[in-house]
C-alpha cells in the first residue's frame, strides 16, 4: 500500500505517523527521545524500528517521507518594529504565525545596548519592521545600518515601510547578513499583512536553520523538513477549520497545545463583534493566530505558572486545598521527566493544566470595555471574540493521558467570573488523541483534501 511517513522532530520526542493514502487511515505512530545532541537520526531510528514493528505482515511502501521540527527550542526569533501597540506588535504577530519562539520585541530606534543584547542572544532570524507604506521611515533605517555597523549576522527578514527597501537594499547587500525584503506586515494604520513575513520565515527556515540544529542528517532520509512544528499545526487547524477544494471544513475552532515549557494557543475566526453596538478597535486580529505563552507549562515552566496564577487559582482547581502548591511545583521544574503515578500527582498535574488553559485563553482571546457616555454605555472591543467558537480542541500529554480532558479544556471557556473575557461560550471539546495535529499539517502541503478527512475521522469528541 501507498503511505506517507510523517516526521515531527520535536523538543522532547520525535514522533511518527505512517498514513494509508489510499484508505485514508492511520495505519501505526511511534516515538523516542529525540536525540539532537549526538545525531538527531539516532532517536529517529529508535522511533522507526518500534513503527516498523507494528506493521509487521503488512506490505508498506513510504512514497514521502515529510518533517516538522522543533529541536533544539525550535525557531527563535526577535521582533523589531517601530510603536509597541503598532508595527511591533504586527511583526511579533507574524514571527509567532511563522512557527517561531518571539524572544523579543524591540520598538523604535536600536539602541547599542540593544544591539549588544541580540548579538547575545541565541536567535536564529531578526523580523525587521517599522513604518506603515509611506509613513516613517527613519526608524527601519536606523535599525537596519546598526544591524550591520555592529556586525550583527543573523539572516534577517525586512518587512516594513516599502519606500525604505531601496535604501535598506543598499544597507544590506554589501554586509555578510543573509536578508530578505518582502511586504509590510502593516501596511495601513492597524491593517495585518503578516503572510508574506511568514512564508520567508519559513524559506529561511527550510534553507538555513535546519542545518543549523543538526538536522542535515535527516534530510538524506526524509523528503524535506518543510517547516516549525508550531506552524504545522497552524496549517492543519486552519485547513480542518476552512476546509480543502473538494472537503467541507468544520468552521472556527481554538486549538490549545499544553506542553512542558509552554502552552500555544491556535484560534481560526475572524474575530469580529458577536453582539450588535460593540466597536471593534486597536489593531486588526490575524485569522489564523497562535499566541504563546512561555511562562504556563507543565515542567519547564512550572514555577513560572505558579507564580503567573498564584496559590489560590491553584487550589481552586484542588480537592485537597491544603496542598503545598509552590513545593509541588518547584518538584516539577527540577524534575521535567516526572510521570505523575498517585492520584495526588495526577490531580496536582490536571490542576496545572486547567491554569494554563484558563489563563493562556484569556491571554489569547479579546476582551470589552464598557464607558458612559451622553448617549448610554459604549462597549470597546480589543482583540479577537471567540464567544461563538464551535470547537475547542485539546493536545499535549497531560490532556492525552487525562481521564477527563474535557474539564481541562472547560477551564478556557467562557465564565461569569470574568464577564469581560470573550472566550468560547458553548464550544464541543475535541481531543487530539494520536498527536495527528503536526502530520496533517505536512500532509496538507501535499493532499488536504485526505488531510482534512482523517482530521475529522481521528479527532475524538470529549
Amino acid at each position: 500500500m501507498k503511505a506517507y511517513l510523517l516526521i515531527d522532530f520535536g523538543s522532547t520526542y520525535t514522533k511518527l505517523t505512517a498514513v494509508d493514502i489510499e484508505n485514508e487511515e492511520i495505519l501505526a505512530t511511534a516515538k523516542d527521545i529525540t536525540t539532537i545532541q549526538d545525531d538527531i537520526m539516532i532517536g529517529f531510528n529508535k522511533a522507526y524500528e518500534k513503527l516498523m514493528d507494528q506493521l509487521k505482515g503488512r506490505e508498506v511502501n513510504f512514497v514521502k517521507k515529510l518533517a516538522c521540527s522543533s529541536a533544539a527550542g525550535g525557531l527563535k526569533m526577535i521582533a523589531i518594529g517601530l510603536v509597541p501597540e503598532l508595527t511591533a506588535e504586527a511583526a511579533k504577530r507574524a514571527a509567532l504565525g511563522a512557527g517561531a519562539r518571539v524572544i523579543k520585541t524591540y520598538s523604535y530606534e536600536l539602541t547599542e545596548f540593544e544591539i549588544e543584547e541580540i548579538k547575545k542572544s541565541n536567535l536564529d532570524i531578526i523580523l525587521l519592521a517599522g513604518g506603515t507604506d509611506g509613513g516613517n521611515k527613519d526608524c527601519i533605517i536606523h535599525n537596519a545600518r546598526m544591524l550591520v555597523e555592529h556586525g550583527v549576522k543573523l539572516p534577517v527578514v525586512v518587512a516594513g515601510n516599502k519606500v525604505a527597501n531601496d535604501e535598506i537594499n543598499r544597507i544590506f547587500k554589501d554586509s555578510d547578513i543573509l536578508y530578505s525584503i518582502t511586504e509590510n506586515v502593516m501596511p495601513k494604520l492597524n491593517g495585518l499583512n503578516v503572510e508574506p513575513a511568514r512564508e520567508e520565515i519559513r524559506k529561511i527556515f527550510m534553507s538555513r536553520i535546519v542545518e543549523a540544529k543538526g538536522l542535515k542528517n535527516a534530510e538524506d532520509f526524509v523528503n524535506g523538513i518543510l517547516m516549525p512544528t508550531p506552524a504545522a499545526v497552524l496549517k492543519a487547524a486552519r485547513v480542518l477549520s476552512e476546509g480543502s477544494d473538494k472537503e467541507e471544513g468544520i468552521g472556527d475552532l481554538v486549538i490549545i497545545d499544553i506542553g512542558g515549557a509552554t502552552t500555544d494557543v491556535h484560534s481560526i475566526a475572524s474575530g469580529e463583534p458577536t453582539k450588535a453596538g460593540v466597536t471593534l478597535r486597536g489593531l486588526e486580529e490575524p485569522f489564523a493566530k497562535r499566541t504563546v505563552e512561555g511562562d504556563l507549562g507543565m515542567r519547564y515552566s512550572a514555577l513560572s505558572l505558579w507564580e503567573a496564577a498564584g496559590t489560590r487559582t491553584l487550589r481552586k482547581y484542588l480537592k485537597n486545598k491544603e496542598t503545598d502548591v509552590e513545593a509541588n511545583c518547584r518538584c516539577r521544574s527540577e524534575n521535567i521527566m516526572m510521570v505523575p503515578k498517585s492520584e495526588e500527582e495526577i490531580e496536582f498535574d490536571e490542576a496545572m493544566a486547567k491554569v494554563a488553559t484558563e489563563l493562556s485563553m484569556e491571554r489569547h482571546c479579546g476582551y470589552v470595555e464598557s464607558a458612559y457616555s451622553p448617549l448610554g454605555v459604549i462597549f470597546t472591543q480589543y482583540g479577537k471574540d471567540l464567544m461563538e467558537v464551535k470547537y475547542m480542541i485539546g493536545t499535549g500529554g497531560v490532556l492525552v493521558h487525562s481521564a477527563n480532558p474535557g474539564d481541562i479544556l472547560k477551564a478556557g471557556s467562557f465564565s461569569a467570573e470574568n464577564l469581560t473575557s470573550l472566550k468560547p461560550r458553548n464550544p464541543e471539546f475535541l481531543l487530539d488523541k494520536t498527536y495527528i495535529l503536526s502530520a496533517m499539517g505536512l500532509l496538507c502541503e501535499d493532499l488536504p483534501d485526505i488531510a482534512v478527512r482523517i482530521m475529522k475521522k481521528y479527532l475524538i469528541t470529549i
